[in-house]
């Protein structure tokens, strides 16, 4: 086994644990909750155990390796190889019983897992191969025509960030088929991956948000763009296929 095939076997065994985790707490997810930046921004037990059954993992297997998390402070690295790691992805869908919730974690230019534990779904990529989902290859949107793009989301949880968001949404969807926010942007940036959207655009994203939906994305060959921020959020990523990326990003930039 090259390290880099154990690279991604150590991904995709380090976002079973936490998905694991994840499961078993899941019927009684809204016990053990705290708020963090906002009252709308929850952190659960089950954010910490997902996040502590990675780092177990990784700190078994990769010892050496760098990793920044959501929820726990940032380990520094010797190997030159850093991880991101988000344990839950759509915690207040996870705490509300809404089934749109995921694990993620990257490493850095090397592989991204995507897993979806309830319905079973497991994103994988590793630079310069295939992408897949359970095995099998994704296929992204060939779309060619805005005004019948459908097009994924999301809202920070800030009020003062979802004014700003509200206005590209406003400007936006007169444009496409229609736009759908479920609540997890690692999920989203994976399904656009897998074409059941045909692009994907949000404002006020971590770098563990979008690091492992990214590397899906950009494998199969959608383009993916950075985009400076707007007035009260952070720094945005579009995901597009090439005929539509320029159109979109002067309508979401402006």
């Amino acid at each position: 086994m090259t390290d880099r095939d154990d690279l991604l076997d150590v991904a995709v065994a380090a976002a079973r644990a936490a998905g694991e985790e994840l499961v078993q707490r899941y019927e009684h997810a809204a016990r053990g909750v705290e708020t963090k930046s906002t009252p709308t921004d929850l952190v659960s037990e089950a954010d910490l155990a997902g996040e502590r059954a990675i780092r177990e993992v990784l700190a078994a297997r990769r010892p050496d390796d760098a990793i920044v998390g959501e929820e726990g402070d940032d380990v520094a690295g010797s190997s030159g190889l850093r991880w991101f790691v988000d344990p839950l992805d759509g915690t207040v869908n996870y705490l509300f019983g809404i089934p749109q919730w995921c694990v993620s974690i990257a490493c850095e230019g090397e592989v991204g897992v995507i897993l979806d534990p309830l319905r079973g779904e497991l994103f994988t990529a590793r630079a310069g191969e295939e992408a897949l989902l359970d095995g099998e290859p994704l296929r992204p949107s060939e779309r060619t025509d805005v005004a019948t793009a459908m097009v994924a989301t999301g809202f920070g949880y800030d009020s003062r960030v979802r004014a700003s968001q509200a206005e590209v949404v406003a400007r936006l969807l007169p444009q496409v088929r229609d736009i759908r926010r479920l609540g997890s942007a690692a999920l989203d940036l994976a399904w656009t991956a897998a074409g059941r959207y045909d692009v994907y655009y949000e404002y006020g994203l971590n770098r563990w948000d979008w690091a492992a939906g990214e590397m899906l994305c950009s494998t199969v060959g959608l383009v993916t763009r950075h985009l400076p921020p707007l007035p009260a959020t952070g720094a945005g990523l579009l995901v597009a296929p090439a005929a539509l990326v320029d159109r979109l990003q002067a309508i979401v930039s402006e």
